[in-house]
């Protein structure tokens, strides 16, 4: 028998938050500037750079130590 997964990802939460800021701005029910409602978005990405830029710079002390 074969057996199949499901490979897909449902939506994170800085996406669900993104998406109700932005129905919210265009409905007009909150009137923040637009850098505001994508805020989950760009502390989402600095998450993001700030673990990537952790483990590179681990990668770089333990490849440093091992000399």
């Amino acid at each position: 028998m074969s057996e199949t997964t499901n490979n897909y990802k449902l939506m994170g939460f800085f996406e669900v938050l993104t998406l109700i800021f932005v129905i919210a701005k265009i409905t007009g029910y909150i009137t923040w500037p637009w850098w505001w409602v994508f805020s989950p978005v760009l502390v989402h990405a600095v998450l993001l750079i700030g673990v990537f830029g952790i483990v590179i710079i681990f990668a770089i002390i333990k490849a440093w130590s091992d000399n």
